[in-house]
């Protein structure tokens, strides 16, 4: 119920992050400006009583989030992999929110896994131990498998966690229907669709049968991809509240330390976590599009481990393409093209200037370029961008949240473990790779193929659907002049048309 009852729930977010001392944290990490930091605390100070408090073992952020819920830790888990724009410190603070909450007890799980499974545990596994990782979703078990002796991984969702999290995710609807009344210029942003969306993915992670479906077409997509892993899905011990995949033994590629020390090359595995992200999202499509440091590993032979499917990306092939161009003329620096390529999308409002969106966004990508990353601030970046977005009338694009959400956590995942990691000369191969595929003239037959295709289902209800327009525009007439030719008149360009295209790639087929 997304009532005024949520104003409380609002203010005790605010008065939770002052009580457990956040709130100076978070100010200082974005270099909030003074009469900001007045506002916030002087609105917050006096309903701190209301706040939580939380673990005090924690710092004053990860204390915060954990204590208000699973939709404000995954805001952190986002913000973890960010160190260019919350600071290193505050990064190493949220980065325990993705896989080092406080667990439930074992005991809580084997009685979930027993009533989704419908048998006891003993008979299904015959090691079954203590939480090994806790995210805010779900944990993880170790265990061995009772009939083969075989090592997995027993993913337990924690009790509760649908109606904590619709709690959560009521306020913030509520939240976003207060700014779309009273904050005008935030509705291009389209704060309720966002958080639609947002409900609609996390809701997804809530029943584990569809992490496996996800993980197992994604599995099918990559298997061809080298140096890259994924554990085996076991259908036959998963259920809606239980997920059991094949042990990934690897090192968790948030431990630097532990790579150096393995002789693992981090600048390598920074170029490689970036350009397979880019290459499942332009080439299929479907990505995985939670890839924080928590659900990536590395083997030690040096392939990238993937896991914990809750959260993947679709786009379809139109959006890919378009996201495709922007981020080529972004890497040629066409920033003329990049404009051209909003517009014709339909990004940008048709009565703008695309000189001057052009010069914007040339403004945006050059400081970039010959630059070492470690001297980029993607903070301030990001700030000047939303604010060409805000300027040019730009709408949010709900279908591209979560591509953009994964590209901020990917390229924060590649900053951490390489610095001065060049994204753009990185992300060159693939989108290259791509554009040739997709734009040149083999995309051109493949778009032919598909059209032929689909007016080969349709062939045979063509007779029909003519001879019902043709009834339809007889009958619209005076009974005296019944006159057939403008329908035919409609229909001929049409018919023309789909005679050319499938001639085209009847000779495109014959020539290739």
């Amino acid at each position: 119920m997304r009532g005024p009852h949520n104003i409380i729930r609002l203010i005790r977010t605010g008065a939770t992050f002052e009580r457990t001392g956040a709130m100076r944290v978070v100010l200082d990490a974005f270099e909030a400006p003074k009469p900001l930091r007045i506002l916030a605390r002087t609105l917050g100070w006096p309903f701190k009583w209301l706040g939580y408090k939380g673990d005090p073992s924690m710092p004053p952020a990860t204390r915060a989030l954990t204590a208000l819920g699973p939709a404000y830790v995954k805001f952190g888990q986002v913000l973890s992999t960010r160190p260019d724009v919350v600071g290193d410190d505050l990064a190493q603070q949220l980065r325990v929110l993705q896989d080092k909450l406080p667990p439930f007890s074992r005991d809580e799980a084997i009685a979930q896994v027993e009533h989704e499974l419908g048998q006891p545990v003993s008979q299904i596994y015959s090691e079954f131990s203590e939480p090994i990782a806790a995210a805010s979703i779900a944990q993880v078990h170790r265990a061995r498998l009772a009939d083969s002796g075989r090592e997995v991984a027993v993913k337990v969702l924690r009790p509760g966690i649908e109606r904590a999290f619709n709690k959560d995710v009521d306020a913030f609807y509520f939240a976003a229907r207060i700014a779309d009344l009273f904050a005008p210029g935030a509705r291009r942003l389209k704060p309720m669709d966002v958080i639609e969306h947002f409900d609609g993915v996390v809701q997804g992670e809530l029943d584990l049968r569809l992490e496996s479906a996800a993980a197992s077409e994604f599995a099918a997509n990559t298997k061809d991809d080298e140096g890259f892993q994924l554990p085996e899905i076991l259908w036959n011990h998963s259920a809606r509240r239980v997920m059991t995949l094949g042990w990934a033994d690897g090192l968790p590629l948030g431990d630097n330390a532990a790579l150096d020390q393995a002789g693992h090359d981090r600048a390598d595995l920074a170029q490689r976590v970036l350009s397979l992200f880019l290459r499942h999202a332009l080439r299929d499509g479907y990505f995985h599009a939670d890839m924080h440091q928590g659900n990536l590993k590395v083997a030690a032979n040096g392939d990238i481990i993937a896991y914990d499917f809750g959260i993947m990306g679709h786009i379809d092939e139109y959006t890919r393409r378009v996201y495709a161009e922007i981020l080529f003329g972004f890497i040629k620096r066409d920033y003329k093209r990049v404009a051209e390529v909003h517009f014709e999308a339909g990004y940008v409002p048709a009565d703008r200037d695309v000189d001057e969106f052009a010069r914007a966004l040339r403004a945006v990508g050059e400081p970039i370029f010959g630059m070492d990353a470690s001297h980029i601030s993607m903070g301030r970046l990001l700030n000047y961008l939303f604010e060409v977005t805000e300027r040019f009338g730009m709408e949010t694009r709900t279908e591209l949240i979560l591509l953009q959400r994964t590209m901020v956590v990917v390229e924060g995942v590649a900053r951490s473990l390489d610095p001065h990691i060049n994204i753009w000369e990185t992300a060159r191969p693939v989108v290259e790779d791509y554009i040739k595929k997709s734009i040149g003239p083999r995309a051109v037959i493949g778009d032919l193929m598909s059209t032929a295709k689909v007016m080969g289902r349709f062939g045979p209800r063509l007779p029909a659907l003519v001879e019902q327009a043709l009834i339809a525009q007889t009958q619209q007439g005076d009974g005296r002049n019944r006159r057939r030719h403008p329908v035919m008149a409609m229909l001929l360009p049409g018919a023309i048309g789909v005679v050319l295209g499938i001639a085209l790639t009847c000779a495109a087929l014959a020539f290739s």
